[in-house]
């Protein structure tokens, strides 16, 4: 019973990472979920998904977060994840310009396939590696403020600014004055089996 692990939550919404393969997507995932580093890249295979709950803003909030596969011969199977998200993180690595650049073609996706209201925030993770960095800081803000986003950049794995990326989403859909609750489909099926 779905609802049953919805009851006690003020906010309960759905947030896809999306972005080219090795930007470090399933860093911040890891890195957000579980505080865990880890050096050697793998590549994510299709979706994975975690559950984070925590408190903002004096209210409790249940995350679904799904990490993506970045590769282009996952696309079609991502498509049907965006269904139902809230908001999207999408990221770029600041040390590979051609990521960046990407990032355009993703919001083409996400405009194809997700809600109309979905929430996006655009991320610069490996802000830590300074002395490659390829994209400036101002360059990331100006095309997130262009395309109606809020913009941070972030390191998995120096723990910089990772919390702060899924709270902005959060705070993002709780001001967004969209519905921030779960459907409550049981009330509904009960309500008409009850005439």
């Amino acid at each position: 019973n779905q609802d049953q692990g919805n009851k006690g939550y003020d906010v309960i919404l759905k947030v896809l990472l999306l972005g080219n393969s090795n930007v470090g997507k399933s860093s911040l995932f890891l890195r957000y979920v579980d505080d865990i580093w880890n050096d050697s890249f793998v590549p994510t295979i299709g979706v994975d998904f975690k559950i984070k709950t925590f408190e903002l803003d004096s209210k409790k909030v249940k995350m679904q977060i799904w990490d993506t596969a970045g590769q282009e011969r996952f696309k079609n199977v991502i498509a049907s994840y965006y269904r139902g998200a809230n908001g999207i993180l999408l990221v770029y690595d600041i040390t590979d310009k051609d990521s960046f650049r990407q990032i355009k073609n993703w919001l083409v996706e996400v405009d194809r396939n997700a809600n109309k209201n979905v929430l996006k925030v655009l991320i610069g993770n490996k802000s830590d590696l300074e002395s490659r960095r390829a994209v400036t800081f101002e360059q990331g803000k100006e095309f997130a403020e262009s395309n109606g986003m809020k913009f941070l950049e972030t390191s998995a794995k120096k723990k910089v600014n990772v919390n702060q990326a899924f709270e902005t989403i959060t705070r993002e859909f709780m001001n967004s004055g969209l519905d921030t609750q779960a459907p409550k489909k049981q009330n509904k099926t009960f309500a008409v089996s009850n005439r």
